[in-house]
């Protein structure tokens, strides 16, 4: 069977996922030289394939804020078509912020969750996260009468099956995870080729049960492979470690005939701390790269060949940052 064709234990959810999620962070905006409506056509587009359209794929992940807040609209309008969240299908999303003053307040969270539904067209949600705590911090995002108590509330009133925390750094993620509140974490740029800060974390999450979604797999795009893509990592520009770092394997890659972004991918899919990794798409031919970069056929002996570039633990995202 081939990974794609799997289905994998969502944690202690009792849900069954696709190895590969789409990611919808950019659904909604408009790239260069389209109108609104060529856009929105194009997500239409793509939407069935998380839900039914294509039977490698059954999940999907959004957010409030995802796409200047009309990701979760276009999927709903994509629900609204078939009827509902099919049988065996997953669709996740986040509480957010007010974006315009940073408004992270349990009243805030309450406002978020209503907004998503009403988008989404759903009365319940199967899984919600917290997303982006790192704002306001573990102390205040956990404080009496804070986000996460409201989230925990959603919980308890049967509004959300599961939650969980979505974030980046990963000393905070892990006060988040060891409080035994969370059915899920998803974590970003910490888990692929050249950071591995996330590893103990992760193990951490799937001992107590939680499902594990790897986010980020190409590191923001600099594992991808494009020319000149090793010179930003995680959303900044890479110091000299991790740019040579990246160089290395690409050329390592290169020599035996691998794409530099399948072997990205697959790093994360092969994983067993790994129930998923979301991978964000905007149209049918960003996604059509990703499935063709999980189903390349890679050569074992070539990832010993990788590990010997990994940059050391001081390099990553997180070091040194005190977070």
């Amino acid at each position: 069977m081939h990974i794609l064709e799997q289905r994998r234990p969502l944690g202690s959810t009792g849900l069954l996922v696709s190895p590969l999620c789409i990611g919808t962070s950019s659904w909604g905006r408009v790239r260069p030289g389209e109108t609104d409506a060529q856009a929105h056509a194009r997500i239409a587009e793509l939407a069935p394939r998380g839900l039914g359209a294509d039977p490698r794929l059954n999940y999907i992940d959004t957010s409030n804020m995802y796409g200047d807040h009309h990701s979760e609209e276009l999927i709903g309008r994509a629900l609204a078509k078939v009827g509902g969240i099919p049988a065996g299908y997953v669709v996740q999303t986040k509480l957010d912020r007010n974006t315009d003053n940073d408004d992270f307040s349990a009243a805030q969270m309450w406002h978020s969750l209503e907004q998503s539904l009403e988008r989404l067209g759903l009365t319940k949600l199967q899984i919600l996260f917290l997303h982006d705590p790192e704002v306001i911090g573990f102390g205040a995002a956990s404080a009496p009468g804070g986000p996460m108590e409201a989230l925990v509330e959603m919980k308890k009133q049967g509004i959300v099956d599961s939650i969980g925390i979505s974030g980046g750094p990963v000393p905070m993620l892990q006060q988040f995870v060891d409080t035994g509140e969370f059915d899920m974490i998803i974590t970003h740029n910490r888990y692929t080729l050249v950071d591995r800060s996330a590893e103990a974390l992760l193990a951490s999450a799937q001992a107590r049960g939680m499902g594990v979604n790897n986010a980020a797999p190409y590191g923001g795009g600099g594992l991808s492979g494009r020319p000149g893509s090793s010179e930003r990592y995680g959303y900044r520009a890479t110091g000299p470690a991790v740019r040579s770092a990246i160089d290395e394997m690409a050329r390592v890659c290169a020599a035996a005939g691998v794409p530099l972004s399948a072997a990205a991918l697959q790093f994360s899919l092969r994983s067993p701390l790994v129930s998923s990794t979301v991978v964000g798409v905007s149209g049918n031919d960003r996604l059509d790269a990703s499935i063709a970069d999980a189903e390349f056929d890679i050569p074992e002996s070539l990832w010993a060949e990788l590990e010997q570039f990994v940059p050391p633990a001081s390099e990553a995202l997180d070091a040194g940052s005190g977070v």
